[in-house]
């Protein structure tokens, strides 16, 4: 009896250790995003996503650095998990959509691909979260 006990103690253990590791994720799309954009030339361009959720929005940078392009607003529809970022890259001064769909929701690296529109350039791109 004493070994069924000690056998439960642990079991429940792993399962509350378990439940906040998958708490502290946060918001699905949480996290820094990797992958490429394609170009309408079909040139294919890297790609960097920085997103954060405050409790209430998401925010974020597209390609971090000097030169970051802060996320403006974000839509997500959480049925069909579709997403819709707007931005406006200051140089040159041009409009941002991306649009798509999350995939793999169950996997830490869960993909983001879709419809990249910038300025007149329309293509495609994949996102994979690290």
């Amino acid at each position: 009896m004493r070994a069924q006990t000690l056998h439960l103690i642990r079991a429940t253990a792993c399962l509350a250790f378990a439940v906040t590791l998958t708490a502290q994720e946060g918001h699905p799309l949480t996290g820094t995003w990797s992958g490429e954009r394609t170009l309408p030339s079909g040139e294919r361009e890297r790609v960097v996503l920085v997103m954060t959720w405050d409790g209430k929005a998401i925010a974020g940078t597209i390609n971090p650095g000097p030169e970051a392009i802060p996320l403006g607003r974000v839509t997500v529809d959480y049925d069909a998990w579709t997403v819709r970022i707007e931005a406006k890259a200051p140089k040159p001064a041009q409009e941002i959509l991306i649009e798509g769909q999350l995939a793999d929701l169950g996997s830490w690296h869960r993909t983001f691909g879709g419809r990249w529109v910038q300025g007149s350039a329309e293509g495609t791109f994949t996102l994979r979260r690290d």
